[in-house]
C-alpha cells in the first residue's frame, strides 16, 4: 500500500498479522512489523495479537504512556497491562534484563509511524464521463482532490490525465486538486440523510472526472 498522510481504520485493519502490523494510537498511525522482527518474542506478542487495531484505551491521553494503576498488593503504581506487558514497558519486579536508562518507547518513536488515522470517513461515487464507469471510494475527510485521485489510481491508471469537476447549481465547476472535499463546497450530509433514512445511493457525493485526451500524465 501506498503511503498516505491520512488513513481509514480499514486500511489499517488490513495490517493484522506478525509480517505486517499496523496498529492506531490516538489517531496516529504506527508500523510495527519490522520492530517485531527484531524483538520476537513474549514481549511483542500482545502486539500481533492487536494488529490492525485502535490501542488507544492502552495510553494515557495526557501524558501519551502507557495508563498505570496502583497495584493492590504492593501499594505502587505500576503500568496497567491487563492484556499483558508489551515491549518497552518496564517489568512490575526487578529484572537483570530492563535497562533503566532504554531509549525512545516505540509508541513515541516517529520512526515507526507512518500517518495520522482518519477522524472521519466519506464515500464518494467517482463517474468517469469518458467511459460512464462509476466507482464507490471511501475517503477520508482530511484528504486533498489530489490524494482522492491518487487512491482513485487503482480504478483508472491514467486518473492523472483527468479534470476533476462537481455539480454546482446545475453547472459543472472545476474541483480545487489542493483543498479537501468540504473545502470544495462537497457537504458531507451522511449523517442528516441516515437519520431521515434516505438510501445510502441518494447521499454520497458525486464527483464527474473529465478525460483531458493527455495520457503523459498516467
Amino acid at each position: 500500500m501506498a503511503r498516505r498522510r491520512f488513513y481509514t481504520p480499514e486500511e489499517v485493519s488490513f495490517h493484522n498479522c506478525a509480517t505486517d502490523c499496523w496498529v492506531s494510537i490516538f489517531h496516529t498511525v504506527f508500523d510495527l512489523t519490522e520492530l517485531i522482527e527484531q524483538n520476537r518474542g513474549p514481549l511483542t506478542q500482545p502486539l500481533v495479537e492487536v494488529a490492525g487495531q485502535d490501542i488507544s484505551h492502552w495510553f494515557d491521553s495526557k501524558t501519551g504512556n502507557v495508563k498505570t494503576h496502583v497495584d493492590p498488593k504492593k501499594g505502587i503504581r505500576l503500568p496497567y497491562t491487563p492484556f499483558g506487558r508489551f515491549l518497552h514497558v518496564a517489568p512490575s519486579e526487578p529484572s537483570s534484563d530492563w535497562n533503566t536508562k532504554a531509549g525512545t518507547p516505540w509508541w513515541k518513536d516517529e520512526a515507526h509511524m507512518i500517518g495520522k488515522l482518519s477522524r472521519r470517513t466519506r464515500k464518494v461515487q467517482i463517474v468517469n464521463v469518458l467511459t460512464k464507469q462509476t466507482d464507490l471510494l471511501t475517503v477520508c475527510s482530511e484528504e486533498t482532490i489530489n490524494e482522492i485521485r491518487d487512491r482513485y489510481i487503482d480504478y483508472n491508471k491514467h486518473a492523472r490525465s483527468y479534470t476533476w469537476k462537481k455539480l454546482n447549481q446545475g453547472k459543472f465547476t472545476r474541483l480545487d486538486m489542493e483543498k479537501n472535499l468540504t473545502e470544495n463546497g462537497v457537504v458531507d450530509e451522511a449523517d442528516d440523510f441516515e437519520e431521515l433514512e434516505i438510501d445510502d445511493d441518494y447521499y454520497y457525493p458525486i464527483l464527474h472526472v473529465y478525460f483531458n485526451d493527455d495520457l503523459t500524465t498516467a
